[in-house]
């Protein structure tokens, strides 16, 4: 097996957990379909979601403010082109963008000669777009749905599954917790639309993401040519270097392929400064290393903003999906049967859940009401703002 076949090998195996829930979960649905006991139906994805579009996204501008996105609808979307969508969350520019694009259909469709002859093809944005391939499609069991404008994608496979999986796990008599699973499934779905209604609310947000994040992309790709055009002795001597796991002489890309990723600035820059990299400007790269690379502080530093600006409008995107879910949800029904049947937990237990950017958004909530949305649109706040909310509110005036 060669070097490539070898990255799509290794690529595929990091995402054999989701596949084998994807696969136990039609597993279980032929099992359910082939149940002569189970008798009971639920309302169909679509006409459910379609009837709480309205409602849930006039929740979302109620708590908000804010107005949500013009022709906003909803769509069912397959396992396969739901993964295949995500390839846009990306942000990839140009070129990069279609071979994004073509690298998650391939892993989607779990095609390893295609995944071997595109690191074959394009070693560099291999080795960078691999990287959210795996992190990406090894959540999509647990992700409902996304907002990729102008519509809500809802993952059909999952959300249309889970209420009979669920129902089917709990055991007979089916009709007896039938109404409690059936209104947890409503409530996953009122989450859902909801959530993703708040995220059409946030067009200068998803920009200032975007942005930053196709800037990260071009570093990381040119950090990885650099890498990838070491020459024989220098990779070698900076693998050894840094202590990196040994191999054969006649795994030149895939010595260049460790080297990257150990130096990728997600994993380096984040390792050695700890959890306050995202308030840092400088980056001091010890004298063994910047002699291999020379430019690699200057391609750190550069790196810092860009990473910066993303984790914060990400952070700020999220949290504010999840205040608006906590408060214009906290006494449906639906959605405390949701967290009691689906997830296994409470309102209590969801409502105490710490993240920077809801703590953020609930802060700035406190202080300002409604127009803290507005406000956070007009002005993102930084990562140093999420760290200290105090700061960013004096400088709105509240």
């Amino acid at each position: 097996m060669g070097e490539y076949d070898e990255f799509a090998e290794a690529l595929l195996d990091q995402l054999s957990v989701e596949v084998s829930e994807e696969r136990e979960m039609e597993r279980l649905a032929g099992e359910i379909a082939g149940d002569a006991d189970f008798g009971v139906s639920f309302e169909p994805l679509g006409g459910m979601a379609e009837r709480l579009l309205d409602g849930m996204a006039g929740l979302a501008e109620e708590a908000t403010g804010l107005g949500r996105a013009a022709g906003l609808r909803v769509e069912l979307t397959g396992l396969a082109e739901f993964k295949a969508l995500k390839a846009k969350k990306v942000h990839a520019r140009g070129a990069s963008a279609a071979y994004a694009r073509d690298l998650f259909a391939a892993v989607a469709e779990r095609d390893a000669g295609a995944v071997a002859a595109l690191a074959e093809r394009d070693t560099p944005r291999f080795l960078v777009y691999s990287t959210y391939a795996k992190s990406y499609l090894s959540k999509i069991s647990t992700t409902y749905g996304d907002y990729i404008e102008p519509a809500i994608h809802l993952n059909s496979f999952i959300l249309s599954r889970y209420p009979q999986i669920i129902l089917y796990r709990q055991g007979r008599p089916y009709g007896a917790r039938h109404a409690a699973v059936s209104s947890g499934y409503a409530g996953a779905v009122k989450m859902t639309v909801l959530e993703e209604a708040t995220h059409s609310m946030q067009g200068p947000l998803h920009e200032a993401n975007r942005e930053a994040v196709a800037e990260v992309n071009s570093i990381n790709e040119g950090l990885a040519a650099e890498v990838m055009a070491l020459g024989a002795s220098e990779a070698r001597g900076l693998a050894e270097h840094l202590g990196l796991p040994p191999v054969p002489d006649d795994f030149a890309v895939a010595l260049r392929a460790n080297l990257f990723f150990a130096l990728n600035p997600d994993n380096f820059v984040a390792r050695v400064l700890g959890p306050d990299v995202m308030t840092y400007n400088r980056v001091e790269v010890e004298p063994g290393i910047a002699r291999a690379l020379p430019g690699l502080e200057a391609t750190y530093e550069g790196w810092l903003r860009p990473i910066q600006a993303h984790h914060a409008a990400f952070a700020v995107m999220e949290g504010m999906a999840g205040f608006v879910v906590r408060e214009a949800l906290a006494e449906d029904e639906d959605f405390g049967m949701y967290l009691q049947t689906f997830m296994g937990t409470d309102r209590t237990s969801y409502g105490v859940r710490k993240g920077i950017g809801r703590d953020f958004v609930a802060e700035a909530h406190s202080a300002m009401g409604k127009a803290a949305f507005g406000e956070m649109l007009r002005r993102a706040p930084t990562t140093r703002d999420l760290k200290d909310p105090a700061a960013w509110l004096r400088a709105a005036g509240a």
